[in-house]
């Protein structure tokens, strides 16, 4: 019984010494909404390929299937016959650039002096603009593959592929050591931002439906948001209801496409309705109730006790002064540890009328009227323990 007493005085003690929010109701605009049933999907125009540029054979992967990638990431490593050719033919046109490059130089300075003819001059001049010609056409080649040839001081086959788009590896294509051709598809990319709400809608809803209406939907514990993007033009032959598509842009990390989820579609409406915050509400007695802070009226109290005093006709009032006024003082004492005792809070019925994902349209309240925002599971506790004491003293 002690224990009891103790949880019970410890639970005021902890609710009293709670800072309870409080907030005024406020008008809002609530459209009618459906809860409905979705699917977590991916277009196939949101998946691309990783393909390679050369012949060769894959000699190391730099990512696995689920990994993030970003543009200009290395995924893989080829290892290329047709990148040894070419980089050996470069490295031989550099030379070559350079022999006819001083020849020019040479023939210059002696056609300047007389002893070249300005034939010979064009002719080597000539070459060496075929030559840079060769050289230039194979740089670009390299560079398209990500080769620098600035640095390029050897004959290489390693060809490295690196990502031209953000996203998440979907699937290796290709197994490890195999042997490729150019243009063959390596990597399955889904791109970043890819996964669509796909929503099925009853055909009585056809004329309500907009592009830009707001849906939410429920999964793994949390709330998303997105908006109608596309309705399409033909109904789930299945279901018989309308298809819409609505992007989901955020927290999509943890997604799994072709996951059923529930959600909520919301229809634009210019109608007005007291709202409280969805925090606020609590299921008490069957019944959803907010809970409002009590008027102060231990003032009027008193001073009907004080009226009612002086009206003892039998003059009971002087009696109460004897003994040193103890009497009184333990009256006092006890009024005044019911008024700690009694609830700072009522609750109020209310019925639900819409919700969105914050708010809720309530009937039972009024405007602006002041209501607890917040932690109403505390204040609840409170006015339990009160009515437990109440039962009690009777």
């Amino acid at each position: 019984m002690k224990k009891l007493l103790l949880i019970s005085c410890l639970l005021s003690i902890s609710v009293f010494a709670l800072d309870i929010p409080t907030e005024k109701t406020k008008l809002r605009k609530f459209g009618k909404s459906i809860n409905i049933n979705s699917q977590i999907v991916q277009l196939s125009s949101t998946k691309q390929s990783l393909t390679t540029l050369l012949d060769g054979r894959i000699k190391e992967y730099y990512v696995k299937p689920g990994q993030k990638i970003q543009k200009g990431q290395r995924v893989a490593l080829i290892e290329s016959i047709t990148l040894s050719q070419m980089s050996s033919e470069y490295l031989s046109l550099q030379e070559q650039y350079k022999s006819l490059l001083d020849n020019y130089t040479a023939n210059e300075t002696l056609q300047k002096k007389g002893i070249v003819s300005l034939q010979e001059l064009n002719k080597a001049n000539i070459e060496r603009n075929e030559m840079l010609s060769k050289l230039n056409t194979l740089k670009s080649q390299l560079e398209a593959l990500g080769i620098d040839t600035k640095e390029m001081k050897k004959t290489t086959s390693n060809y490295v592929l690196y990502s031209h788009t953000n996203g998440i590896i979907s699937d290796l294509l290709k197994p490890l050591h195999s042997s490729v051709s150019q243009d063959d598809e390596l990597f399955s990319v889904v791109k970043n931002q890819a996964f669509y709400l796909k929503s099925y809608i009853p055909l009585e809803y056809a004329k309500e439906i907009k592009v830009g209406q707001k849906v939410s939907l429920k999964y793994n514990e949390s709330i998303l948001s997105t908006t109608i993007e596309r309705i399409l033009p033909e109904v789930d032959i299945q279901t018989q209801r309308i298809i819409v598509l609505s992007p989901i842009e955020k927290n999509s990390d943890n997604l799994f496409a072709n996951a059923f989820v529930p959600s909520t579609i919301y229809f634009d409406t210019n109608k007005k309705y007291i709202s409280i915050k969805k925090t606020a509400l609590s299921f008490l007695n069957n019944e959803w109730v907010v809970f409002i802070p009590k008027k102060d009226e231990h003032m009027d109290k008193d001073e009907h006790q004080e009226d009612d005093k002086h009206k003892d006709e039998d003059g009971h009032e002087n009696e109460h002064k004897d003994n040193d006024g103890h009497e009184d003082e333990h009256k006092d004492e006890k009024e005044e540890e019911s008024h700690d005792e009694e609830p700072q809070y009522e609750a109020r019925d209310v019925k639900i009328i819409y919700e969105d994902d914050t708010y809720v349209a309530i009937e039972g309240l009024n405007v602006e009227e002041e209501y607890v925002s917040d932690k109403a599971y505390y204040v609840k506790s409170l006015v339990l323990k009160s009515s437990m004491g109440d039962g009690h003293g009777h």
